[in-house]
């Protein structure tokens, strides 16, 4: 038996490789997405002052790092009852809001653009960001702008533009003055226009997304406000692989609904249904379950998805649009508040001074899907246990099965060409994998010891 390695996988975040294994007449025995790096954040947390959490988790991924600081930060509000002011609600929010353009306008056009512009048949070589600034400079320096205006909204709610560290429990330690909001709001303003101007070009992947490519069917998880996309407040819902619904949850209610596994394959965790189901998160989920996106231009872009692909999608390569119209109205909301005259506002926290429940979850969605903080303190406010739930492990299952159904269909003979491994490579771009969020641990890790005795001067080895 021969197997094909893909190694590293790119232009995602982290290090990952795909193994295929063949039988003896050049076919497909199995093909898996096979994660190679390991971190240990959950154990990390232990001990540790559970205010000083929203500091910490943000450093698991400088890609990801707001959506952890507020996840954090939620469940720190529970831990303490806090009640968090209105100002400080909508500052998280666009705290969130700088996270989604940011990193959903780097997906979208560095890093999964190439593919779809260029082409996957390009060779490697000119298939990426550079390839792009060349064929298209003007798309690549308005992806640079929008990405920048994600980045400058980061530094100023958060306090810095990468790991930022300004909501704390019961708020956010600083307000935004008139003369940063009136910043913001320019800047803001332009991001909306270069990404209303480019919807054309991702409306056009709707005619070229094939909707058998890495296959799968699954149920769908993520947070609706009343039927309205919302990034950090809303309840999570679960709906079927029909669209029906199959349960809502809040806080550590999450349990009835997700466990959690490991592969002998993979040091990346795996989430699925308790009732057995597998299930994905992220653009493609969120946009199968909300009813609108809550803004107009973004509204439009969804009907146009949905005269494509209906109401409930199931086809992978549909991500890529749906996490633009994501982008689309991430930026016309973050107009819409800084428009808002009391985004100014000075009450932006709740004292908080002992602990009330020894337990807090926090449940926000990140750009790549929902993602879970839960800790248990003791009276002193102290970390028991933690537990990170991230939209990764959720939707490795989905990623995993896309590359075998995939490589079925590419590999012929057992030989594959340039063309064939970025078409495998593309249905794990299409999730937009954060490795470094994901690679935590349970139960039994697949390591591999190997125990080498040198003997003498010869270099000649025992292996135990």
């Amino acid at each position: 038996m021969k197997d094909i390695c893909i190694n590293p996988v790119t232009r995602i975040e982290g290090h990952a490789q795909v193994r295929i294994s063949l039988d003896d007449a050049g076919g497909i025995e199995s093909a898996h997405f096979n994660v190679v790096e390991l971190r240990g954040f959950e154990k990390f947390m232990i001990g540790a002052a559970v205010e000083e959490a929203p500091r910490i988790t943000p450093r698991i991924c400088g890609i990801c790092p707001t959506s952890h600081h507020i996840a954090s930060v939620m469940a720190c509000d529970h831990i303490y009852g806090a009640t968090i002011p209105p100002t400080a609600q909508k500052l998280r929010e666009l705290l969130m809001l700088g996270q989604f353009v940011h990193s959903h306008s780097l997906h979208f056009f560095m890093l999964a653009a190439p593919d779809f512009i260029i082409g996957h048949e390009v060779p490697q070589e000119e298939r990426n960001i550079l390839g792009l600034v060349k064929k298209s400079p003007d798309i690549a320096k308005k992806a640079i702008e929008v990405r920048k205006f994600g980045q400058r909204l980061t530094e100023a709610i958060g306090g810095k533009p990468i790991h930022p560290s300004s909501a704390i429990p019961g708020g956010i330690s600083h307000a935004l003055s008139e003369q940063k909001r009136v910043e913001l709001l320019a800047m803001a303003e332009k991001s909306l226009a270069i990404a209303t101007e480019c919807w054309g070009m991702a409306r056009d992947l709707l005619d070229k997304t094939d909707l058998s490519f890495g296959a799968v069917e699954s149920s769908f998880m993520g947070l609706s406000n009343n039927g309205t996309f919302s990034v950090c407040e809303g309840t999570p819902q679960i709906i079927s692989r029909n669209g029906s619904p199959a349960g809502t949850f809040a806080n550590e209610g999450y349990l009835q609904y997700i466990e959690e596994y490991s592969e002998s394959w993979s040091y990346l965790k795996f989430a699925r249904l308790t009732d057995g189901n597998y299930y994905r998160v992220g653009p493609l989920a969120r946009l199968n379950i909300v009813d609108s996106m809550g803004t107009p231009r973004a509204d439009e872009a969804l009907d146009e998805y949905r005269d494509k692909f209906g109401r409930l999608v199931q086809t992978t390569l549909a991500y890529n649009p749906a996490r633009y119209i994501e982008f689309l109205a991430a930026t016309e909301r973050a107009v819409d508040l800084l428009k808002d005259p009391s985004i100014t506002g000075s009450a932006i926290r709740t004292p908080v001074d002992e602990v009330v429940h020894r337990r807090g979850v926090g449940i926000i969605e990140a750009p790549r899907g929902t993602l879970i903080h839960d800790y248990t303190v003791n009276d002193e406010g102290f970390i028991e246990k933690c537990n990170l739930i991230v939209a990764t492990c959720q939707n490795n299952w989905g990623m995993d099965r896309g590359v075998e159904d995939v490589a079925r269909k590419v590999i012929q003979n057992g030989e594959i060409s340039e063309s064939a491994k970025n078409q495998i490579e593309m249905v794990i771009r299409a999730y937009d994998p954060c490795i470094s969020c994901a690679t935590h641990a349970i139960g039994q890790m697949p390591l591999k010891f190997e125990i080498v005795r040198r003997r003498n001067h010869n270099m000649s080895e025992n292996r135990i």
